[in-house]
């Protein structure tokens, strides 16, 4: 997936020589969980969370050259990740709902044998029921990211973070009780 993203601009003349085509490769592997992290909060099936990864990894290329190294990879990673993805996530939800195909409804029923204790299960459904923004404000929060990094993502300020994260912490008290 990484090398067809990069292979296919390359030869489009964006100019990127192979040795920053390694470093690319090299960052992104190495931060790869975020990829699937965003991927999964917004995705449902696994053909959209194929997706989205695919697309971020594009975007991400696309825009690498850019990056100047101010700000940490994985803050960029994230911030174009999440871009990307609350993006895709308006696009279909506005054009489509979502309906389990027979697959899908066959790998939900194997899991829920196996599946979470009923206390983080609370906690998915509390995230999914969450508007793109907050989801991406709890993936952040829970991935222990910073607020100084998680506003830099984000793009708002370290106050509005603790105040958001604060207002979700008694929502999802309620939400248990």
């Amino acid at each position: 997936m990484i090398s067809h993203a990069a292979a296919a601009n390359n030869s489009l003349g964006v100019g990127i020589t192979s040795k920053q085509q390694e470093r690319f490769e090299t960052l992104l592997n190495k931060h790869k969980k975020i990829l699937y992290k965003v991927a999964n909060l917004y995705s449902k099936s696994r053909q959209d969370r194929e997706d989205v990864a695919q697309e971020i990894v594009a975007q991400l290329w696309r825009s690498f050259a850019s990056f100047d190294g101010r700000v940490q990879f994985s803050t960029w990673m994230y911030r174009i990740a999440l871009n990307v993805a609350i993006s895709t996530y308006r696009r279909e939800s506005t054009r489509k709902r979502y309906v389990l195909s027979d697959e899908e409804q066959l790998l939900k029923a194997v899991d829920s044998t196996t599946g979470p204790s009923d206390e983080l299960q609370v906690l998915y459904q509390f995230i999914d029921r969450l508007d793109p923004l907050n989801k991406a404000l709890v993936m952040l929060y829970l991935d222990g990211n910073s607020y100084a990094e998680t506003a830099q993502v984000l793009g708002i300020s370290e106050t509005n973070v603790a105040t958001k994260i604060s207002r979700l912490k008694q929502q999802l008290k309620q939400v248990k009780q």
